[in-house]
């Protein structure tokens, strides 16, 4: 029972525990400054891997831009506008453009999965860089047919969709732990920094008549996957992919060079072990397990459904409200040239991504969503308000001050997304799931995301057209229940090891008091993989060394055999 306390962190261990405990298996911090925590090899990770989220932040700023232009208007559009007579989208073919690329991501973040598992995280992020290049030439390839802007939006989207499983996925398993929410958020600010370069480069050619003004943008963005499949051939394959497929040399290699150390050092040692031990429980239960363990081993269901849910609510946040349809919102405010309300709106975007990097690692996970999402709430409850009962609905440049006002709000709340829910959930997800099912887990919970984009991208044109800025009180509610949901639901993950983090999570750890919780020093961390699962079986009950379901007492047997750590901590799902 004493150890079972340790194990839950009620206790301290001891001193002597800790002086008799295995020092590969109690973690050894590795002591550095900031210059030797960002080596070259880090930052070439957090530009090179991070790309993927530039090619997805590009694709999402061009369009907002796209729907504005002269050119492409007088090519694609399908109606007119009522007011000025000029060509105009209708809200179904607008959506239908914006959208697809949604559709697209969300297929492309399900294939994902199975495709790194079989070949390897470095080789399929190439793949799915050459599959945005396709999409990029079938839009470009186009003269005056919609259809197919929208269609190689959808087969972009592919690539954009399995590359947003694929880079946080590489960056949580290769990264050192002391950085690794800062260099898996890089792929939030990747995304920030795409916006806004797309952002830019529209304002720059907004003004030409001719097809330049938006063939130009999409062309451009060739040079991203290209930077990004260049790049990935300097770095090394993840090394649990590695370990797990019998290259464990390679695997030991990898993690001394992500944490500059020799390949004899203890923490090197220690991250090792936990990889072995948790490929050791997994080929002892036979290796291969069905699908549907995500949900039904040992609280899994919980974190599928954490994921699921904490993707979706970073879409809900409405955060996509303002960067899709951005050009179109300020423009009815009464801007004289919204592109540059977009490039305001993109560079505070992407300038306070950058404090967000050192909150996640500063504060940890939990403070910065709970405070974040209430930070959201506010804002958008303030903006909704001025839109619907402040600003003049017939005239809108007749109430300047209520329109300047709204966007000094829209970049408070911005710069509220950029610091906290634009990255951290990203680092979240990549960490809460085991090795076993994390290129699955990741690829669903990522699949929610896209989801939730592509539903607020396809009807947010026509529920503003019916309820105004009075929309923002859905998204503002939806702020709030997700500073309730990491509050009562998400465990502190700061600075742990992704096998800590599995324990947490099997032993249902109270996610308030998850900060305090301490693993045990010189003994195997309880995890997903060290516990007893036949290979087809659902809901099998753990057992333990003596092969004694936990929670069952046998005559004569020990109470270690009768129990053993888990008998009163781990439970199915």
């Amino acid at each position: 029972m004493e150890f079972l306390r340790r194990l839950k962190g009620r206790d301290t261990p001891s001193t002597a525990s800790s002086t008799n405990a295995d020092a590969e298996k109690r973690p050894v911090m590795v002591r550095m400054g900031i210059r030797e925590r960002f080596r070259p090899r880090i930052i070439l990770m957090a530009v090179f891997v991070s790309m993927g989220g530039f090619i997805f932040g590009y694709d999402t700023g061009q369009i907002s831009g796209f729907l504005e232009m002269s050119n492409f208007l007088a090519r694609f559009a399908d109606t007119t506008n009522p007011k000025t007579g000029d060509p105009a989208l209708t809200n179904s073919r607008s959506g239908t453009i914006v959208a697809l690329l949604s559709i697209g991501t969300l297929l492309g973040a399900l294939f994902a999965a199975p495709i790194a598992d079989k070949f390897g995280r470095k080789p399929s992020i190439t793949f799915w860089c050459i599959i945005f290049c396709v999409g990029v030439i079938v839009q470009i390839a186009t003269g005056d047919k919609w259809y197919q802007v929208a269609i190689g939006r959808w087969v972009a989207g592919l690539g954009v969709g399995g590359l947003s499983v694929l880079t946080p996925m590489y960056q949580s398993e290769t990264a050192p732990r002391y950085v690794r929410g800062a260099l898996v958020s890089c792929y939030q600010l990747f995304i920030t920094l795409g916006i806004f370069v797309a952002y830019c480069i529209n304002f720059g050619t907004e003004a030409d008549d001719s097809a330049r003004s938006w063939k130009l943008p999409i062309g451009i963005g060739f040079i991203w996957p290209t930077i990004m499949s260049v790049g990935m051939l300097f770095m090394r394959e993840s090394p649990r992919w590695d370990y797990r497929h019998g290259n464990i040399d390679e695997a030991r290699g990898t993690i001394a060079l992500s944490y500059g150390t020799a390949e004899d050092h203890p923490e090197v040692n220690r991250e090792m072990s936990e990889i072995k031990a948790k490929l050791d429980a997994e080929s002892a239960c036979g290796g291969k397990h069905p699908w549907y363990e995500i949900f039904t081993g040992p609280k899994m269901a919980y974190r599928m459904l954490l994921g699921i849910t904490l993707q979706a609510l970073q879409q809900l946040t409405g955060a996509n409200f303002f960067f899709y349809y951005g050009t179109s919102i300020f423009t009815s405010v009464g801007l004289s040239n919204a592109y540059v309300t977009s490039m305001i709106l993109g560079g505070v975007n992407f300038g306070t991504t950058f404090p967000g990097l050192y909150i996640v690692e500063r504060y940890g996970r939990r403070p910065s969503l709970i405070i974040g999402g209430l930070w959201m709430f506010m804002c958008f409850m303030v903006f909704s308000s001025l839109g619907h009962f402040a600003l003049s609905r017939n005239d809108p440049t007749s109430t300047p001050i209520v329109g300047y006002a709204m966007i000094f709000f829209a970049c408070l709340f911005i710069a509220g997304f950029a610091m906290t829910w634009g990255p951290i959930v990203w680092a979240l997800v990549g960490e809460i799931y085991p090795s076993r099912y994390r290129a699955k887990c990741m690829a669903l919970a990522t699949a929610s995301n896209w989801m939730w984009n592509f539903l607020i991208s396809f009807f947010t044109p026509y529920i503003t057209g019916i309820i105004d800025y009075r929309y923002g009180y859905i998204f503002a509610a939806c702020c709030f229940t997700g500073a309730l949901v990491v509050y009562l639901f998400v465990c502190e993950s700061q600075n742990r090891t992704l096998e800590e983090i599995d324990t947490m999570y099997i032993l249902g750890v109270n996610p308030i008091k998850s900060k305090h919780w301490q693993p045990p020093d010189g003994e195997e961390l309880p995890s997903l993989d060290s516990t007893y699962i036949a290979p087809g079986a659902s809901g099998n009950r753990e057992r333990n060394e003596a092969g004694v379901p936990f929670g069952e007492k046998r005559e004569g047997a020990t109470e270690a055999q009768n129990g053993g750590v888990l008998e009163a901590s781990v439970s199915w799902q």
